[in-house]
């Protein structure tokens, strides 16, 4: 449901229902079962990479990360999540509170990987961003992001907007029968793949990868749904040598 009259103070307020939002990603179907194998399984390998997990939120993806051998660095927004992050993580994966939207509080070629999950779909303009990201990874490093994919963001309106336009949208979240207003940016898919040579990536896959089987017998009622339909949408973007 679109609500084009939340208050642009109150959405995205991670610090307002970090516990719920993280207690939910624990277990979820398209967080537990989908979003996150899907980036582990698109990360492949990284026992001793150096990686930048960008909107690490509570810590799960940067907690399989390291792991999995990887040496991990996080950052968020929301002190809430990363002091929950800082609780899961211990001293193992260092912790920074930083904004995607500013200069970040790295050395140029600090990573050999950056770990972007479901974070892009916040910003309305990818290209500062991305323009830092691409500076932080070393030369042969990769993007692996994920996103809203912008089928399903531009069915989140009635009547549908302009799909070759970048556009808000508002809508809740439910915690604990408590809503969260939250508001995303969706744009066309050639916006998104524009912004990423524009900011010196080389596009090396796209990726809409199926849930995890096991989700089938612990989700029998929404796994045929996950599994049909569009959800998520995975880019692997790699900085030339």
């Amino acid at each position: 449901m679109e609500h084009l009259d939340a208050d642009p103070a109150q959405v995205n307020d991670y610090d307002g229902f970090a516990e719920a939002y993280s207690a939910e990603n624990e277990t979820s179907l398209v967080n537990a079962y989908y979003e996150r194998p899907a980036m582990l399984a698109i990360a492949g390998d990284v026992a001793g990479r150096r990686i930048l997990d960008a909107g690490c939120g509570s810590g799960p993806l940067s907690a399989a990360l390291h792991d999995r051998g990887a040496v991990v660095t996080g950052i968020d927004a929301s002190a809430g999540m990363l002091a929950l992050a800082r609780r899961r993580l211990g001293a193992d994966v260092a912790l920074h509170t930083a904004d995607l939207g500013d200069p970040l509080p790295f050395d140029d070629d600090a990573f050999d990987d950056v770990v972007a999950s479901l974070v892009l779909h916040y910003l309305e303009d990818w290209g500062p961003t991305l323009a830092e990201l691409r500076r932080v990874i070393r030369p042969g490093g990769r993007l692996i992001a994920s996103v809203d994919h912008p089928f399903v963001a531009y069915a989140m309106q009635d009547p549908r907007p302009d799909y070759s336009a970048t556009t808000s949208y508002t809508f809740d979240w439910t915690f604990n029968g408590e809503l969260a207003p939250m508001r995303f940016w969706r744009k066309p898919l050639h916006a998104m793949t524009d912004a990423f040579t524009t900011a010196g990536f080389r596009l090396v896959a796209l990726s809409e990868p199926q849930p995890d089987p096991a989700a089938r017998e612990l989700f029998p009622d929404d796994f045929p749904a996950l599994s049909t339909k569009p959800c998520f949408l995975f880019f692997v973007l790699e900085v030339p040598r």
